[in-house]
């Protein structure tokens, strides 16, 4: 079984306007048939997909316009965490028209809702008979929008620091790790910037295997971080932006990323291929061999310190890590 991971998604502000006249498969560039070669795909919705609300008090708000669902179905798109600082870039009224478009597309979703249990609640897809479970959650320094009783907004829980929140989630891995089959968690963390795991991240990623997820897959610091195998699970520390507008940071280089396809047999991490991409007229497109060993060379030198082992394949263009 093959899942394929991406991180951020941005189709707001100039993607949005690109999309006025592009058609659905813009953004996507030429990564679509390595989408199409997997068996589910699940990204980091970095956006709100809705036509109503009011922008929030805020310097970067990200809407894409209701219609823009037909971009996720374009890559088939299985699931999105909505865990993240943007999914109430236009108040609750916007995250309720979006969770609506999601549910009447078909895309499983988790990590932001109408109230505390609605944004605890797990996104479930079948993926070829397996159950797979996604739990999502942000630590990214807006707690007026974590969810509550009554009270619309994303699950926050901040992580490096002993919190009640966090014990909860992990409890909740416990918990579905009875009846899911595989149990993904999605985590929209830290702050931007930095190739390191931030303090209090790893031993939080490794909490949450031991606890029973199957993969960690975190994204929010706009580049991508290592990958570590810990107790044979995979986790993905960032997996930077692959689809926005942002403006090139020259040394963090946030336009460059990977899709991360993650190979399983039952629930048995065997391999994850990388494919280097890179944002160019706001799409994810694939890089000259030049440049995909260029980005692949700084992956594998950061999974390299995380003690993982990465592989470039000349045949495949992409990076590999085996168990």
């Amino acid at each position: 079984m093959k899942l394929l991971f991406v991180g951020d998604v941005m189709l707001g502000r100039l993607v949005n306007e690109r999309l006025r006249d592009a058609s659905p498969e813009y953004p996507w560039g030429d990564t679509l048939p390595i989408f199409a070669a997997a068996d589910a795909r699940i990204c980091n919705l970095e956006c709100v997909i809705a036509d109503r609300g009011i922008p929030a008090q805020k310097t970067f708000t990200f809407r894409s316009d209701s219609k823009n669902i037909a971009v996720l179905k374009a890559a088939g798109i299985d699931a999105v965490s909505l865990a993240n600082n943007h999914s109430l870039d236009y108040g609750p009224d916007a995250l309720q028209e979006m969770i609506g478009i999601l549910d009447e597309a078909g895309i499983a979703h988790a990590g932001a809702g109408e109230n505390d249990a609605a944004a605890g609640a797990a996104g479930k897809i079948s993926v070829l008979g397996t159950e797979i479970t996604l739990l999502s959650f942000t630590d990214c320094r807006d707690p007026d929008w974590e969810a509550l009783p009554g009270r619309p907004g994303v699950r926050y829980v901040p992580v490096g620091e002993p919190d009640p929140r966090a014990e909860a989630l992990l409890e909740h891995v416990r918990t579905v790790r009875g009846s899911a089959e595989l149990v993904i968690i999605s985590a929209h963390w830290g702050s931007n910037w930095g190739r390191e795991p931030e303090d209090g991240h790893q031993n939080f990623a490794h909490a949450l295997i031991e606890a029973g997820a199957d993969i960690v897959f975190g994204h929010s610091a706009h580049i991508f971080r290592g990958v570590e195998l810990y107790k044979g699970k995979p986790i993905i520390y960032s997996a930077g932006d692959f689809i926005d507008d942002y403006a090139v940071d020259e040394m963090e280089r946030n336009d460059e990323s990977f899709v991360f396809t993650v190979e399983f047999e039952g629930a048995r991490f065997v391999r994850m291929r990388m494919h280097p991409t890179i944002i160019e007229g706001f799409q994810a497109r694939l890089p000259d061999p030049d440049g995909a060993r260029r980005i692949a060379r700084r992956m594998k030198e950061l999974c390299r310190k995380l003690g993982t082992r990465a592989e470039w394949s000349e045949t495949e263009n992409a990076l590999d890590i085996r168990l």
